[in-house]
């Protein structure tokens, strides 16, 4: 299993953001919904037009079936108004081609996010660089790892700094400064 990483570099947000709005606009929606978010890509793709319609995203976690509520910021909820302006309630958001009315599959999204990585040379990125991205500057933003613990719902600070990249980003400090 390769390990992905946050996307640390807020310029390389920007040209991931551009990319894929340029390509596909539902693409685009997916990108933004997970580095706005942190949820999982699996309940990302379980999103419907109508979880979106309000200022709160309020769900079932597929991986720990906790309940979850999260506040849309203000320029997703924009990016979305416009992305649902002619869809049903009932319309997946991620939705594929194939078939009515379905999501596209996790190894899609995987396909998509891989593509951009490509076409920016990015290493290490996958579905999960999503949340791990929301949470890494989350954290730059907040240093409050309470709330991202939270979050995530992790049940230990030190999984969530790590997870995120926090500690690897620490670690790599010092040894650039260590000398012998």
């Amino acid at each position: 299993m390769n390990l992905v990483q946050p996307i640390r570099d807020k310029d390389t947000i920007e040209e991931i953001k551009l990319f894929l709005k340029e390509k596909n606009y539902r693409n685009y929606i997916l990108f933004l919904l997970g580095i706005n978010t942190g949820l999982r890509i699996s309940d990302i793709l379980q999103l419907r037009v109508r979880d979106v319609e309000g200022w709160h995203i309020t769900i079932r976690e597929q991986k720990t079936g906790k309940h979850k509520r999260l506040k849309i910021t203000s320029d997703l909820k924009k990016e979305l108004r416009n992305y649902i302006k002619d869809m049903g309630k009932h319309e997946y958001l991620i939705k594929s081609r194939q078939g009515k009315n379905k999501p596209i599959t996790r190894g899609m999204a995987y396909k998509i996010l891989k593509e951009a990585a490509e076409e920016l040379y990015l290493e290490s990125i996958g579905t999960h660089s999503l949340r791990k991205t929301f949470g890494y500057w989350f954290y730059k933003q907040f240093q409050d790892v309470v709330t991202l613990q939270k979050i995530f719902n992790h049940t230990d600070p030190g999984v969530t700094l790590r997870y995120i990249g926090i500690e690897q980003d620490d670690i790599d400090n010092k040894m650039r400064r260590f000398n012998l």
